[in-house]
């Protein structure tokens, strides 16, 4: 039975969005699902997805927090 993990930032794609909708999530359970059927030939219902919304100040990149390397990347400009 495969698990996936998708892990996804919780910020939305517009100021008014903080999160993944659950039309999104829908989505993208649906779309895993059916890659491993499609590939691996693993049934739909012995799939497991598991969605993971992380916060702004749990990740970053360019060895900040992610918040200090936008501000860097803006000031830059």
């Amino acid at each position: 039975m495969p698990m996936v993990t998708i892990q996804v930032t919780r910020e939305g794609t517009s100021p008014e969005r903080n999160s993944v909708s659950a039309s999104e999530k829908a989505a993208l359970i649906k779309g895993v699902s059916e890659l491993l059927l499609d590939v691996l030939n693993k049934p739909l219902e012995s799939t497991y997805v598991v969605i993971e919304e992380v916060e702004l100040e749990n990740w970053g990149w360019g060895g900040m927090p992610t918040a200090e390397y936008r501000k860097v990347k803006a000031q830059a400009k």
